[in-house]
């Protein structure tokens, strides 16, 4: 498989699992988000590299946060965006104690977001599935060798 510069990988396993990200702080937080977008940043690329999750692009726009972002497909989208969202809520609150008073709570950002995926090439993709086989063979990662079936002692497997 030819390896594409946006295409991740492990001895086993390769992937591209890239989103689209959208998130914004509560309403009654936008004025603490503007002063502190800087550090916003800083904690989500901190927490990012945490879970080994790739920030391709960030915008940090008045009122929201785009991330283009590659996450590695041992977590869920829904994963990340907890991680994320909970933990720099907690490092938000933990860095500037005195919203704690102001604010009360700890939940700086909205319930929900918003996530698409980047889709990769359908040709590529029907390339990649065609060519996995030959690739397979090649490595010698399976086998062509017939089983024989211990209850009919026939080689065919069709029933």
């Amino acid at each position: 498989m030819k390896k594409d510069a946006d295409i991740s990988s492990l001895e086993h396993t390769a992937w591209r699992c890239q989103y689209h990200v959208v998130f914004a702080p509560k309403y009654h937080r936008m004025e603490i988000y503007g002063a502190i977008k800087q550090d916003i940043g800083v904690i989500l690329r901190k927490l990012c590299q945490q879970k080994g999750v790739e920030i391709i692009e960030a915008q940090a726009c008045p009122d929201h946060i785009h991330m283009l972002i590659s996450i590695p497909p041992k977590y869920s989208v829904s994963q990340i965006m907890g991680y994320l969202k909970g933990k720099s809520s907690l490092m938000i609150f933990d860095r500037h104690a005195n919203l704690k008073y102001k604010y009360g709570n700890r939940h700086f950002w909205a319930r929900g977001y918003y996530v698409d995926t980047v889709g990769r090439n359908k040709k590529a993709i029907k390339a990649y599935i065609a060519n996995q086989l030959q690739e397979d063979q090649i490595a010698d990662q399976i086998s062509l060798k017939e089983f024989v079936d211990p209850f009919t002692g026939s080689k065919n497997t069709k029933a």
